[in-house]
């Protein structure tokens, strides 16, 4: 979970000047470190630029909408929470909201005390889930054996000693299994940036991982056009 000085970062993205002081300055006030973005293409830049335990967005924003919003967010980190602030409450809005990566919902007005509770849970589901993924440092991956924590590789009693890099690029391969990794969340987790050079250096460490892994014919990592990369386990 992100945190500054001991606090909890939070993205919110409200155009309504009056609702986003008074979210900021309640939050804070619970504790909560809080980036405010005026509209979905402010809040975009502030995600870029920044890591965030959980984000806050109202759907109907000018320049771009919380839908959109989401959506972009979640090309660069699947996991980040999402909750939707909105003034509707119709039901294709909710689905809509869901599609695009909600967690929750919440529609205006609410309680700020209902907020918190939300929020609350969310990010303690979260660490939870985080907790569990980092304790899992050991991955069979067809007729291999990946020893993240040591970066290994180990085919048939055979290791393949594995950079910094190449461990964790095939960490989160591992962990999106037979799923798509894209490629701008793996770039900013490990590159910390996706300029067109590490873009093209992240190309030279999938080759690289392909090779080590062409004994298990069972096993390749394929690229999905336009998103990212696919490591295939067929079982």
């Amino acid at each position: 979970m992100e945190e500054t000085g001991g606090k909890t970062n939070l993205l919110l993205a409200e155009d309504d000047a009056n609702l986003g002081r008074l979210l900021k300055e309640y939050l804070e006030a619970k504790g909560y470190e809080v980036a405010w973005a005026k509209n979905g293409k402010e809040g975009f830049e502030l995600f870029k630029k920044n890591e965030y335990a959980l984000c806050l967005l109202d759907v109907m924003m000018p320049i771009k909408d919380g839908f959109t919003l989401a959506k972009e967010i979640r090309a660069l980190n699947p996991a980040v929470p999402i909750v939707f602030l909105t003034a509707k409450s119709m039901k294709e809005d909710a689905i809509e909201g869901f599609t695009a990566g909600a967690d929750d919902y919440i529609t205006k007005p609410f309680s700020m005390e209902e907020l918190l509770l939300r929020l609350a849970a969310i990010l303690r589901r979260t660490k939870n889930q985080l907790d569990q993924d980092a304790e899992k440092k050991h991955f069979d991956i067809g007729a291999y054996h990946f020893d993240y924590e040591n970066q290994k590789l180990i085919y048939n009693k055979t290791e393949q000693a594995l950079t910094t890099k190449e461990a964790a690029l095939l960490y989160l391969l591992c962990t999106h299994k037979n799923k798509v990794l894209d490629r701008n969340l793996a770039l900013n987790s490990i590159w910390k940036d996706d300029t067109y050079f590490n873009s093209r250096s992240m190309d030279v460490f999938v080759t690289r991982l392909r090779k080590y892994l062409k004994n298990d014919s069972k096993v390749e990592i394929i690229n999905i056009h336009g998103k990212g990369f696919k490591l295939l386990v067929n079982t």
